[in-house]
């Protein structure tokens, strides 16, 4: 069942509710459920990420720069956390690696089980189900015996002949070996568990050792409530297609998960429908967007932008026509670049230029004094803390070279 929400108490009719709810106010208000207004100063890595999402993880430095922005955590905290497990990097929503808290690491896993497809891929190659799961088990045993986490090539030489190399076919398929395919049904499983080898989040090189997570207590359709309740309250309301493009669910699923968390359907200005939790459609009544600026830089990744993957919509509309490298950026699902934004705008884009040690940026309308004060801030932090700021694992200073000439193009 559809249920729109008015209130006529607070905004007057479901018209006006409408018309209140503009592009810049659903703007703002998702800056504020994304605690970028400090509202999570203090808070710790796992508070952060339960109340803000989780963070999108591609061996680039978004998980860092996500904690920093909303809390001050520093990359030597975000880092000691992870060893002590109190955060982890897993599969889950959509088979995707997010960086996430202890609290989530059971039920979150069951959302990035794909089994299925895995197997129907490896079918296609000759491999049955029984090669794999005899793998599984030699995998643990060698895991069992080991002085500490192994890397796959060590994996790879201990286990022998019982890692099956599927040849130029399953290079195609994105499966040069039956090796991967085994440890992510373990690693889906809670049974082992990904090691970042020098403990750090951006370098996408890992060893695996043995886990044993107890597994959840949520049945897939329990999970699948749980995620859209954490998803709307993450991003303060977002369309049904927003949803299932972060999720994976069906429409069926998507509808039966909304109806289970009695999110509601509230229109907006724009003519766009938003599904929100009842307690943000109260919240949002009384809302108004902050007066002073509050500026901050934000990996293109961010769960801002990456949850409802609607960059286009946090331009303002007198720039949705600026361009770079003859790319039009209003028009592009994912920025190519990194974002500056103040209370939920997009005011220009950023890059980390390591061979001089510096931030190169655009700033649409030119900085203030708050955006050159925070462009400073983060450079700093990324000098000190990083070193350099990826936006993925194959990202480098030379691949992103003519990104950077563009910027200081662009900046005049």
């Amino acid at each position: 069942m559809t249920t729109r929400v008015s209130h006529p108490d607070s905004v007057g009719t479901e018209g006006s509710t409408a018309e209140r709810l503009t592009p810049e106010l659903l703007r703002a208000w998702a800056w504020h459920k994304q605690g970028l207004d400090g509202a999570l100063a203090g808070c710790t890595s796992e508070e952060v990420l339960a109340r803000a999402g989780w963070a999108r993880s591609v061996g680039g430095g978004n998980p860092y720069l996500t904690l920093f922005a909303r809390a001050g955590i520093r990359r030597d905290q975000v880092d000691e956390d992870v060893r002590e497990l109190r955060l982890q990097e897993l599969p889950t929503a959509r088979g995707c690696t997010y960086v996430l808290g202890q609290a989530d690491f059971a039920w979150a896993l069951t959302l990035g089980k794909n089994a299925e497809e895995a197997f129907r891929v490896l079918a296609r190659l000759g491999v049955d189900r029984g090669e794999i799961t005899l793998l599984e088990e030699q995998i643990l045993h060698v895991l069992s015996e080991a002085d500490g986490p192994m890397d796959p090539k060590q994996l790879k030489d201990e286990l022998g002949e019982s890692v099956r190399s599927l040849g130029e076919e399953g290079k195609k398929k994105g499966v040069a070996t039956t090796l991967p395919t085994a440890l992510g049904l373990l690693q889906a499983a809670g049974r082992i568990r990904r090691v970042p080898v020098n403990g750090r989040l951006d370098q996408q090189r890992y060893a695996y050792t043995l886990w044993g997570l107890p597994p959840s207590t949520l049945d897939p359709e329990a999970a699948r409530s749980e995620l859209i309740r954490r998803y709307l309250g993450w991003t303060g309301g977002a369309s049904l297609r927003q949803s299932q493009w972060f999720t994976g669910f069906t429409v069926a699923q998507s509808k039966a998960a909304l109806a289970a968390v009695g999110a509601v359907e509230v229109p907006t200005a724009s003519g766009e429908v938003l599904w929100m939790l009842p307690d943000d459609v109260e919240r949002l009544t009384g809302f108004t967007a902050p007066d002073r600026e509050q500026i901050q830089l934000l990996a293109g990744t961010d769960s801002l932008v990456l949850q409802r993957r609607n960059s286009g919509d946090l331009f303002a509309d007198a720039d949705k026509g600026l361009k770079l490298l003859n790319s039009t950026l209003a028009f592009q699902a994912d920025l190519p670049d990194h974002a500056i934004l103040d209370r939920g705008r997009i005011i220009g884009l950023w890059q980390y230029d390591p061979r001089k040690a510096r931030i190169a940026h655009w700033v649409f309308d030119g900085p203030t004094a708050a955006v050159e004060r925070r462009i400073g801030e983060v450079e700093a932090w990324i000098r000190g803390d990083l070193g350099d700021f990826r936006s993925f694992s194959l990202d480098s200073p030379a691949s992103r070279q003519e990104r950077i000439d563009a910027l200081d193009a662009a900046n005049g």
